[in-house]
């Protein structure tokens, strides 16, 4: 297992593409969309929260259809958050290839980077992340944390 450097990196502009429309696809979208990043949703089915968010967010984009193999022509970043675990992979190993960084978010060990708990407190912001080991954990320190930064 390894350790993962903390870094913040400005991804205003960043072409992100999100394959999976479900829950932890909407979890990751709503993370990011603050920061203003260009992301392309690629699902069959959309959840009705974002279809909300792109009614109302321009830099959200709705591709309703299922992945197709490749297709990546070089995004920033890839997240694979299918429901079909040979889809990520797939959508991993075509992400290594072609030298995308990817995070899958089924498994930790085909990721390339973590999504972690953001707390912004004006200039303030703190990443938490437990290597990909405690979810529990880390959202538990993010919200010590913004309780802290009040």
């Amino acid at each position: 297992m390894n350790t993962y450097f903390p870094l913040f990196i400005n991804i205003k502009e960043k072409d992100i593409l999100v394959f999976g429309g479900g829950n932890i696809a909407t979890r990751r979208i709503k993370a990011m969309l603050p920061y203003g990043a260009c992301i392309r949703i690629i699902a069959p089915e959309i959840s009705e929260e974002l279809q909300q968010l792109a009614e109302q967010n321009g830099n959200l984009i709705l591709d309703y259809r299922k992945y197709k193999l490749s297709e990546l022509q070089k995004p920033d970043f890839v997240l694979a958050a299918t429901n079909d675990e040979k889809v990520n992979q797939t959508i991993f190993r075509e992400c290594r290839h072609k030298g995308i960084l990817v995070n899958v978010a089924s498994n930790r060990e085909l990721c390339d980077f973590y999504f972690p708990g953001v707390v912004q407190q004006g200039d303030i912001t703190v990443g938490i992340t437990a290597n990909g080991k405690n979810h529990k954990k880390a959202a538990e320190v993010t919200e010590q944390i913004r309780k802290l930064l009040g």
